[in-house]
Order: C-alpha cells, then sequence, then structure tokens
C-alpha cells in the first residue's frame, strides 16, 4: 500500500523497521537513542517478522518515508507539521501506514494540536480494551503500561481510527519509550522495561499485520 515512490529513487530494503520521525518545532525528536534498537531486537527475538537491526530517520517530505510500516515519533517539547507534512502524513496514514505517538513528557499540547490538523474530522479516542492492540501477542487487560510517574495520571492509550483500522496511537502518561531504554539509562525495575518492550512489539504487530 505504501508505494509513492519515483522509480530513480533508492529500493526498499527487505526487512521491516520503525522510522524515527524527524520533525519540526524544536521537539527532541532524536530522544531515547537506544528505545528503538531494543524494540527491534524484541521484534526479532519474540516473532517471525523480518525486522532490521536499526531504525530510520525519516521526514515527512522525504521518500524514505514510504519504506517503512510505522513511525515512531517522541520528545519533549515542541511539534509543528508544514501543511505540505499534513498533506503527506494523512495520505500515508490513509495508504495503509501507522503512526505512534509517544509523550516524553513536553509534547502533549503541541502533539494534539498538530495532529487534530492532520485529522480536523477525525478526532482522537481513547482505544478501547478489547481492541487487539491489547492482546496481539501479549495480553493488557487494564490497557497500556504506566512506566514513568510523570504527572501521576493514569496512563491512557488514545488513537484515531480510519473506519475499523487504527492509523494513530498515542501514549499518553505512560512513556514506553524511556522502558524500551538500555536499563542503565532510567534504572526502571525489569519488569517495567517488560511491559514496555511487549506493549511495544503488539504495537508494531499490529501495525504490519493488516488486523483491524
Amino acid at each position: 500500500m505504501l508505494t509513492p515512490r519515483t522509480t530513480h529513487d533508492a529500493p526498499r530494503t527487505a526487512s521491516l523497521t520503525i522510522g524515527r520521525l524527524h520533525y519540526d518545532g524544536g521537539g527532541d525528536w532524536y530522544a531515547n537513542p537506544s528505545s528503538l534498537p531494543n524494540l527491534l531486537a524484541a521484534l526479532r527475538e519474540r516473532t517471525t517478522l523480518p525486522v532490521a537491526d536499526r531504525e530510520r530517520v525519516v521526514t515527512l517530505t522525504g521518500p524514505e518515508l514510504w519504506d517503512v510500516p510505522y513511525i515512531y515519533m517522541t520528545g519533549h517539547g515542541n511539534v509543528h507539521f508544514s501543511d505540505v507534512e499534513l498533506h503527506n502524513l494523512r495520505r500515508y496514514l490513509e495508504q495503509g501506514g501507522f503512526l505512534h505517538a509517544d509523550d516524553n513528557y513536553g509534547m502533549n499540547a503541541s502533539f494534539r494540536r498538530e495532529i487534530a490538523r492532520v485529522f480536523p474530522d477525525h478526532p482522537m479516542v481513547e482505544v478501547p480494551l478489547t481492541h487487539p492492540i491489547y492482546n496481539l501477542v501479549y495480553a493488557f487487560p487494564k490497557g497500556i503500561p504506566k512506566i514513568h510517574e510523570h504527572d501521576g495520571l493514569p496512563a491512557q492509550g488514545f488513537g484515531i481510527f480510519l473506519g475499523d483500522r487504527l492509523v494513530v496511537y498515542y501514549s499518553y502518561q505512560s512513556d514506553l519509550g524511556d522502558g524500551w531504554e538500555d536499563s542503565t539509562v532510567h534504572h526502571d525495575p525489569p519488569e517495567l522495561h517488560e511491559a514496555a518492550l511487549r506493549m511495544g512489539v503488539n504495537l508494531f504487530t499490529y501495525a504490519v499485520s493488516g488486523t483491524k
């Protein structure tokens, strides 16, 4: 489905991977550098998916966008999309792509503003606990795990649906990316590191499986 590329562009890679979104606005899109390699390692170990060793940095205006089935964005600061980026992101999601936005504490207001510009006709809603992302590989009967305290609010998973398909997942007050990082970074207990990885495995598997 993710086909828009010109014939002279570089060929697609054989392995599936995650695209780390490089966005404008001043937020630290590059936060948690060990998180995505660790999640990809978990996917290789725990699933049969042909997953690459490393993520790819992508923008919403580059051809590499169309090579990744799953875009991950995080940060502590401001997010801003240009009009062209808004158009491309909506097109990417309509044609089968998946966006996981992971608030690293500080991007909540700007992400909600920008995603509402992408889909003014599809507001974010809380994803029901019966959705496959909470049971596709690992069971999360109470929903997304809470990894870090932030404001002390409960962790929540919000999403945007196009028909029956979840195309945007927003992990709020959870901080999965911190949980995916090397254990020496945040010194999270093993059970939280494992819970974060399991939730990440569910999300990526959903994004590439065609499950609704």
